[in-house]
């Protein structure tokens, strides 16, 4: 059975880069009929948060992505404990000393002699009576795997054929000094124990699924499918690592950007297929990950926005009648309400808005050369409640009387009434405005 997983860490919230992983693997195990696991890694007891736990299941929920179940790092300790002891029984894992700074110096030596920057592997090479006396010294033990030297090599379902050579790698830290259990090792060892299937994240983690290959073989589990996706940049190509906190999922509803329109877009994103609104269903039927190449993909977020304004404007009257009550709108004109303001909103927030004008009246916006014209025509406006005919009979009465006619007559009149050069058409509008602030 098809078993995929997003394996968020607590320590913040999820930001549009994590989405992808998120929703690919997701998509996954929709479309095989599978399970689909949301897995904390949350092994960094300092940093992990159950509020972020919360945020990253809220945001989760709010895009329409469901899991079978729910796992936590922090809960499988003792099993870590298990598989290292294997490991180091098995001569696979060995305890290295050296601090940040000396390892620092030995990459900028071996750079300088025009060498890799791999770790040299000194640890093997301590005795007992050596690490104790470092311990002595008040050194801190921290644990590396040592890996095969030969080629690790695998059919990647977007980047295509992988190898490389695990010589040009550094033996990973699995374990740190303080015991915390390090990424690699632990979703190495979830993967094989959870019968992980199909993973797909960031190109940016090849070269650890090179070295989990390895850890899982070594515990004798069958290493997943792997697919890397591109990452992503700004518009104009440039890095957008840096700006991924102020993209968080959790600003972006926030902001009032609809989950349809992130979904649709983080689907599309990178490949050959057209971005589009579509549903969650028309996103798993038309997922594949064939269609993605490995170039970096251009985001912006602006492109949000003509998709959230088309999924609100879609919205059944049904959807958002609750919403339009606690703004106040009476329930007689609840449905005209929503008719004539839909179509033009982008966000759901933008609702709010023209009930202030209808109910409270809008500031008008009169151009000095209309000043007299909008005076003499407001003086033709009777007082509300207005109906349907409203519109038609009040321009007809303005243009027998001052002669205006065309957009010399309309759009002074709607900036007068409404506020704004653009808006609904105003024999709909009218009925539900209720003050008119240009007869001042």
């Amino acid at each position: 059975m098809t078993t995929t997983r997003f394996a968020p860490s607590p320590t913040g919230h999820i930001h549009v880069g994590n989405l992808r992983a998120a929703l690919f693997n997701y998509l996954i195990a929709r479309k095989a009929g599978g399970t689909f696991i949301l897995r904390f890694d949350d092994t960094d007891r300092e940093r992990s948060k159950q509020e972020y736990m919360d945020g990253i299941r809220r945001d989760l929920e709010w895009l329409g992505i469901g899991w079978d179940r729910v796992e936590q790092q922090s809960k499988r300790l003792d099993r870590y404990e298990a598989v290292r002891e294997q490991l180091r029984a098995d001569g696979r894992i060995y305890e290295v000393f050296e601090t940040p700074g000396e390892l620092d110096l030995k990459r900028k030596k071996q750079l300088n002699m025009g060498k890799p920057p791999v770790y040299d592997r000194a640890g093997l090479a301590l005795s007992d009576a050596e690490k104790e006396k470092l311990r002595g010294e008040g050194r801190q033990g921290y644990w590396r795997f040592k890996l095969a030297h030969e080629r690790i090599e695998w059919n990647d379902r977007i980047l295509g054929d992988i190898s490389i050579d695990a010589a040009s790698v550094s033996d990973p830290v699995l374990i740190r000094a303080d015991g915390q259990v390090l990424y690699t090792f632990a979703s190495s060892v979830d993967d094989t124990d959870m019968g992980v299937t199909d993973i797909v994240r960031g190109s940016d983690h090849v070269t650890n699924t090179a070295t989990q290959i390895q850890i899982i073989e070594a515990i004798g589990g069958t290493a997943p499918v792997f697919g890397h996706h591109s990452l992503l940049t700004g518009p104009q190509g440039e890095e957008l690592s840096k700006r991924l906190g102020s993209l968080a999922i959790k600003d972006l509803r926030e902001a009032g950007v609809a989950p349809e329109a992130l979904v649709s877009m983080m689907s599309r994103l990178g490949s050959s297929l057209p971005v589009e609104l579509l549903s969650m269903d028309e996103v798993a039927e038309s997922f594949d990950l064939s269609n993605f190449g490995a170039s970096p993909t251009k985001f912006d977020a602006e492109d949000l926005w003509p998709l959230t304004r088309a999924r609100n404007q879609s919205l059944s009257f049904d959807s958002v009648k609750g919403r339009i009550a606690e703004l106040g709108v009476p329930d007689e004109q609840a449905a005209r309400f929503w008719r004539v303001a839909s179509q033009n909103i982008t966000k759901l927030d933008d609702l709010a808005g023209w009930w202030v004008i209808f109910s409270e009246g809008a500031e008008p916006e009169i151009a000095p050369e209309d000043q007299d014209f909008i005076a003499e025509a407001m003086t033709l406006l009777p007082p509300p409640p207005y109906d349907d005919n409203t519109w038609s009979e009040f321009t007809g009465r303005v243009k027998e009387a001052t002669g205006r006619k065309g957009k010399g007559l309309f759009m002074p009149l709607r900036k007068a009434l409404t506020g704004q050069a653009h808006g609904p058409d105003m024999s709909d509008l009218m009925p539900l405005l209720q003050v008119v602030k240009a007869k001042g």
